[in-house]
This record gives structure tokens, sequence and C-alpha cells, in this order.
């Protein structure tokens, strides 16, 4: 069990490490789309060479239960078996890449990345190259000059062929459900929905009568600290901040960390990103160790950035405003997911910016997603679109009704001020965001 994970929500709103999902070198060698096609393609390519080869040193009664047929025989359920899946593996390509347009287009290009992260698809691809390649491999070991004297057929390797197709099978029926569930727009937005609830009940935890209005330790820094700053190496938003690094090397040393960018925020090359509150000189592996707590990428990621799950809510929800499409139906969809998910954050307590180590000491300071922030831009902009509407202000007010019989007493600022947006009265006028 993560050790995050026996931090009590009390604890952790006193300033202890944010209770986040690590993201080891193992997470991040599967995470590209291409990583399991290709484990796949070479696990058979291996399996295609030693299998007939093991095979060859084996008496022709032992695997008398296998394949029976001649070299003609084999070569032609081979052949037949390489074909066909080459030919799947494109019509599986073709789908995908409808799908992906269909969603970039109707619903959100945000939720791209989503639907080639999913495992049936990848599994899919690894299972079809990985058989086509596996059926060239072991043709190549079928031979004979003359089928009554001297011959060689892998009849265990043509088999496991034959099972293979069976589980691409398998693998393509589990596709299309997948297909088929993606291109519905209700069970997208409600996927969404479950995935951002899920991180936010990990970041924020529930108000509980014992936590207090004490927020833990605190920190400022005095005027002529020595600090050093650190400025973005690349460009791209801040998706993942390793805090266990951070609080790790800043305790070593003695220092404190100060995080200037939140996790969604787009960086650009030298760009202030951190400061080190510290009377030393950073030497290459120290600054190795800072820099790769903190990870830049083109494109935001919901791993630990709740913002971007509601901006994908929101996205679906202007889209479907748009004339073009014109389908309030599903910005209705999105208003109710939405709802869900604040009816929870507004019960919680946003965490302290500041985060201690074991002593007690403060050595890492961030700036966490702010509720207030994120509910305010979320109101204001659906409502911004959806004014003309007959069913979105109506929505909106029943949510923000509901969010002030819920909330906290430190959310009920942001829940009136959502409430003055929809009456025009908010504290930002949206034309000049």
């Amino acid at each position: 069990m993560d050790d995050n994970d026996q931090i009590s929500s009390t604890h952790r709103i006193r300033g202890s490490i944010p209770n986040i999902p690590s993201r080891t070198r193992w997470d991040r060698l599967w995470s590209p789309f291409w990583a399991i096609p290709a484990a796949g393609v070479t696990a058979a390519l291996v399996l295609g060479l030693l299998l007939p080869a093991w095979e060859r040193g084996l008496d022709e009664n032992t695997l008398s239960f296998v394949f029976q047929g001649g070299p003609d025989a084999a070569r032609e359920v081979l052949g037949t078996i390489a074909s066909s899946t080459i030919s799947v593996t494109g019509l599986i390509f073709s789908i995908t890449l409808v799908v992906l347009q269909l969603v970039s287009s109707q619903f959100s290009p945000r939720m791209l990345s989503g639907f080639l992260r999913n495992r049936i698809v990848q599994a899919t691809l690894a299972m079809f190259l990985g058989t086509f390649v596996f059926s060239l491999t072991v043709i190549r070991y079928v031979w004979s000059e003359d089928e009554e004297i001297t011959s060689f057929v892998p009849r265990a390797s043509v088999s496991l062929a034959f099972l293979l197709v069976l589980s691409c099978l398998g693998f393509f029926l589990a596709f299309i459900r997948l297909i088929t569930a993606s291109m519905r727009v209700a069970n997208a937005i409600s996927d969404i929905g479950e995935e951002t609830l899920d991180l936010a009940k990990r970041l924020y935890p529930v108000r509980t009568d014992d936590a207090g209005p004490v927020q833990g330790p605190g920190w400022s820094p005095r005027p002529g600290d020595p600090r050093i700053a650190l400025s973005a190496r690349t460009h791209g938003s801040l998706v993942w901040i390793n805090y266990k690094k951070l609080v790790r090397w800043a305790r070593e040393h003695d220092a404190v960390i100060t995080v200037d960018r939140a996790v969604g925020d787009f960086v650009v090359t030298g760009q202030p990103l951190l400061r080190v509150w510290w009377d030393g000189e950073l030497e290459d592996s120290d600054l190795t160790t800072i820099y790769s707590a903190c990870e830049l990428r083109t494109e935001r990621e919901l791993h630990q950035d709740v913002a971007f799950g509601l901006r994908q809510l929101v996205d679906i929800a202007d889209r479907a405003l748009s004339p073009g499409i014109n389908d309030p139906a599903t910005a209705a969809q999105s208003i109710q997911e939405l709802h869900r998910i604040f009816r929870y954050l507004v019960t919680v307590v946003e965490p302290s910016p500041y985060i201690a180590d074991e002593d007690g000491h403060v050595r890492v300071v961030h700036r966490p997603q702010n509720i207030s922030a994120m509910l305010d831009e979320v109101v204001r902009e659906i409502h911004f679109y959806g004014s003309e509407s007959a069913i979105v202000p109506r929505l909106l007010q029943e949510m923000v009704e509901d969010l002030t019989s819920a909330a906290s007493d430190t959310m009920i600022p942001a829940v009136e001020n959502a409430a003055l947006i929809l009456r025009g009265e908010g504290t930002e006028d949206v034309a000049k965001r």
C-alpha cells in the first residue's frame, strides 16, 4: 500500500504529501499508444523463432494431439491466417481513425488522448499484429523435399496460430463493443465525469469535524534569504509534479522548494518554474533530480489535473451549444455531470499549499488548483454560450441552488459568486476574459 493511502484526510489537510498515484518508469514505458502493439509484435517474433526450433528436436509422436496436416496444408493455414489478420488490422485502424475524427468534431479534441490510452484498443492491435508476425515467421520453417521422405511441419506452432486467431476474434468483439460505447455521448460524458470525480476524491479530502480551521504548518521567505530560480527548459502544460521527490531532496539539503506554476498551467521555455530557497550551490545531479520531478507535455492529462476533466466537459457543452451542432440535450448531460462533480468539491477542504516532511518542517510550497476558480470558470463559460438556450440557464440555476445547500462554509462565497454570474452580476465580465 502506498504511504499516502495510510494518511488520514485530516493529516493531508495539514500539509502532507498529496495523495496522488505515483508515476513510475514502468508506467511511462507503457503509456505511449504504440508500446503494447510493439511489445506484442516483438513477443510474436521471438516465439515464432523459438517454438519451431524447439519442435524440431522432438519426436514426431510427441505432439500427436496438435495439427496433423502436411507441409502444404500448414502453409495454406498459416498463409490464410496471415492475410486475414493483416486485412482486419487495416479495418481496425480505419475504424479507429473514424472514431477519433468523430470524437474530435462532435465532442472535444481533448478526449482523443483518453481513447488512445484505452488498453482494449492497444491490446487488439497488439493481438492482430502479433498473430500476423507469428504466422509469417512460422511459415519459414515449413519445408519439404518429398513429403513422404523428408519434410518438417511445426505442428504445435500451427496449432498455436489457430488459437491466436480465436483470441483475435475475442479482442475484435471487445473492440467493437468499445467503439459502439465510445460513440454514445452519454457514455463518453459519464466516463470523463467518473474519472474526474475519482481524482477529486484523492486530491481533496472531505471536511471532518476534527480537522478544524488550521491548515497546518506555514512558511514564508524572509528578506534577503538566498534562492535559486529555475526556469523551464521546454514548453508545455505542467501535467505532473512528483511531490515525494521534491520533499525528499529538500529535506536532505535542508531547503525549501516553491513551485511557481499550478498543475495544468502552460509554461513557456525560460519562464520561471521553480525556486530553491537554499544557501548552497546546485550541482548537475541536483538539477536533474529537481527538474525530473516536474513533467511538461504538449497536452494536458487527467492524472493529476482535476481542472482538465472539467475542461473536457465544458468543451462538450460549448460545442453542443454551437449553431453548427445545436444539441442542447448533450449540453444538459454535461451540466448534470459537472453538477455531480461540484457537489462533492463544494463539501471539501482545499489542501494547504505547504507540504511538510515527517518532522513537520515545510519543504515544498505549491499551488493547488482552486475550486472557487474552477466553479467560476465553468459557470461563466457555459452561461455565456448557453444564455439563449431554453434549458441551459435553468439547469445552471438548479445546480447552483443545490450547491448552495450542500456547500461548506468556506465554499459558500464561491457558490454565491456563481449565482451572481447567472444573474449577470458576476465579479468578472466574460467578454473581457
